[in-house]
Formats: C-alpha cells, sequence, structure tokens
C-alpha cells in the first residue's frame, strides 16, 4: 500500500509519526532523567522537521533542493548538540534511570523508526539528498533504539548507574553527526552539478 503512495504523502505520514513519538519520549526521557531517550526524542524532532521541509520543497528545482540538503545537514547536528548538553548536566547528577522504562521506550521507538526507514527505503532516491537524509536518519535511529534497549536491560541486570545511558547518548549524538557530514556531501555534490 504504502508503495503505492505518492512521495509527498509518504514523508507527511513518516513526519506525523515522528511527531507523535516525539511527545511520548520526551515526557518518559525528561520523567526518568535519560540522556539517551532525551537525545532520541529531539531526533525524532528533528525527522518530523526534515520530513516536512522535504514535502515543501518537492516543487523546487533541483539546485534549490540541494541548498536545502545542505542545510538539513546542519539541522540534523542539532540533536548531537542537545545530546551533549543533557549529558553535561547529567554528569552532575549521575542518577541510573528506571531501566524498564528506558528499555520499553526504546523498543516503541525501534517500532516507529523501523517502519520510517522501511517506508523511506522505497522513495530514498526520488528526490536526491531529500530524501537519502530522512532515509539515513530513521534508519540511524533505529540501530539508535538497539543500543537504548540494550542500556536499559545493562543497566537493570549488570550495572546500575548512568553510565550506560550517557554512553548510547554520546554515541547517538556521533551517529547524528557522521549522517550530518553524509548528508552534507551528497547536498554539495547535487549542488554541483545543478550549477
Amino acid at each position: 500500500m504504502l508503495r503505492r503512495l505518492p512521495l509527498k504523502q509518504v514523508v507527511l505520514l513518516v513526519a506525523a509519526a515522528n511527531l507523535a513519538y516525539f511527545f511520548v519520549e520526551v515526557g518518559v526521557a525528561l520523567a526518568i532523567g535519560s540522556v539517551s531517550l532525551f537525545a532520541d526524542s529531539v531526533d525524532f524532532l528533528e525527522d518530523a522537521s526534515v520530513n516536512l521541509l522535504i514535502a515543501v520543497a518537492l516543487a523546487w528545482d533541483a539546485r534549490r533542493r540541494a541548498r536545502l540538503g545542505m542545510a538539513l545537514a546542519g539541522v540534523l547536528l542539532v540533536p548531537a548538540l542537545a545530546t551533549v548538553w543533557m549529558a553535561w548536566a547529567k554528569l552532575r547528577a549521575p542518577i541510573a534511570p528506571e531501566p524498564l522504562l528506558l528499555s520499553l521506550t526504546g523498543l516503541g521507538a525501534l517500532v516507529v523508526n523501523g517502519a520510517c526507514a522501511l517506508t523511506l527505503a522505497r522513495v530514498r532516491r526520488e528526490a536526491g539528498s531529500l530524501t537519502r537524509a530522512a532515509f539515513l536518519s530513521a534508519r540511524n535511529d533505529a540501530f539508535a533504539n538497539i543500543a537504548i534497549i540494550a542500556a536499559g536491560a545493562v543497566t537493570a541486570f549488570l550495572w546500575r548507574t548512568a553510565w550506560p545511558d550517557l554512553i548510547v547518548g554520546l554515541a547517538i549524538a556521533a551517529i547524528n553527526a557522521d549522517a550530518a557530514r553524509e548528508v552534507w556531501s551528497a547536498a554539495r555534490d547535487e549542488h554541483r552539478a545543478a550549477a
């Protein structure tokens, strides 16, 4: 069914799913003091914004879309910066987050991001760097969600400390920085080709 949807409807559907889960995840992150969930929740908000921008930019020419792709590379860095800020705050009060809520919320995020990644995989080459950015972000988020679930398990059964959550949160920041670099590079090449 999703295969038949036009690209604009696909990215709007993905944007809606990301925005909805942002509210779930940020609420749990703040309630249990989780750096990794906070980083991931900001990433859900960023993904919703990226997909909304893609929906708007689909009618633009290749050069303008490439410029937007370069701007989106900067947007992809926002979750990384928010994570570093949250990690710094957590280091001053290193209390372990509630592991069961951490893992269950990570599992819910994995379901949402996995569905979005599969949906975007079908259209990732249709609008150059824009849909590539959306696909890479959803794919990377699914990997991050697996790490969040693991951090909850490690906290529950092996090491009752804030460190597993902090390590995963900072790893999410690194993944987002690498995705930003990849999108910037693709958008720059598209801009040169369109010029």
